[in-house]
């Protein structure tokens, strides 16, 4: 079985450039010690699976990154890694992609980890940038999943993990947008995984909260000076846990499993609840 790793490389659309950052190059940034190790970091997914045996299909825009990774995993592992070079947010790259999960019988488990944020308030975000992020966090990973999910199902096994963030669950820690964005991969793979669990074919979000990768730089914040900061190796370790034991939802920095199973079913008590001809009593006027 083929696992399909996708990254996302760092893109200077979705930077944002407080003022005293504006007079850091470029050429700067990228050869720092500490930048190079978030890129390297983002290969945990595609080592973990290489050492399960899984050949790899790598998407992303920048592939002398991917070569430079894949070189040593192939050597090591002896599996077959191919590398698509391919921008998700442009719609020929992105059909490019769709065509190969479609027609490539040999991949069997879809990572949809492609995803990017940006920096300020709902006020202070252009529009255009809001709407690349909202097309690589969700329209992206919506037609990879639909590319992918009718060949699984017809064939009774396969995998879908889609990345989402703890932040879909949360308003309260203000990236407006880039929260709605993984409010949706949240949803998606809880009804993907209803539709699609019973033809045999597993789909997972995974909920990271606080990681160190190089997202924190497209948000003008130094990961450095946060606090309670997740290793991503710690991170794809737990998420493997969550694959392996076949978890709807994983959320890695949870300690209590309680919480969510609550969560969880207090949202569902409200089901039987919604079906009602009249508003709810609190709702009617008051004669």
């Amino acid at each position: 079985m083929t696992a399909i790793i996708f990254t996302y490389n760092h893109d200077e659309r979705h930077e944002y450039r407080s003022p005293q950052r504006k007079e850091q190059s470029h050429d700067h940034k990228s050869s720092s010690p500490h930048y190079r190790r978030l890129h390297r970091h983002r290969r945990s997914y595609a080592e973990r699976f290489a050492r399960r045996g899984h050949d790899l299909v790598l998407v992303a825009r920048d592939v002398a990154r991917l070569e430079a990774m894949a070189g040593p995993l192939r050597q090591e592992t002896r599996v077959a890694i191919d590398i698509i070079q391919a921008d998700l947010t442009q719609p020929a790259d992105l059909a490019k992609v769709e065509t190969r999960l479609r027609d490539d019988a040999r991949i069997g488990i879809l990572v949809n980890n492609a995803g990017t944020a940006i920096g300020g308030t709902f006020v202070e975000q252009s529009i255009d940038d809001m709407t690349r992020l909202v097309a690589l966090n969700t329209t992206a990973l919506l037609r990879l999943a639909s590319a992918i999910a009718p060949r699984l199902a017809k064939s009774g096994e396969g995998a879908i993990i889609n990345i989402g963030s703890v932040v879909g669950l949360a308003p309260e820690f203000g990236m407006t947008v880039y929260g709605a964005t993984k409010a949706f991969v949240l949803f998606l793979s809880q009804g993907l995984s209803l539709e699609l669990g019973p033809k045999g074919v597993y789909v997972q979000a995974v909920l990271p909260a606080t990681t160190r990768t190089e997202i924190w730089g497209h948000v003008g914040a130094d990961v450095n000076a946060l606090s309670n900061v997740m290793e991503v190796n710690d991170l794809v370790d737990a998420a493997l846990v969550g694959f392996d034991r076949r978890e709807p939802v994983t959320i890695p920095p949870l300690p209590d499993a309680g919480q969510w199973e609550a969560f969880d079913s207090a949202r569902k008590a409200m089901l039987a609840n919604f079906g009602n001809a009249l508003p709810a009593e609190r709702y009617r006027t008051v004669a």
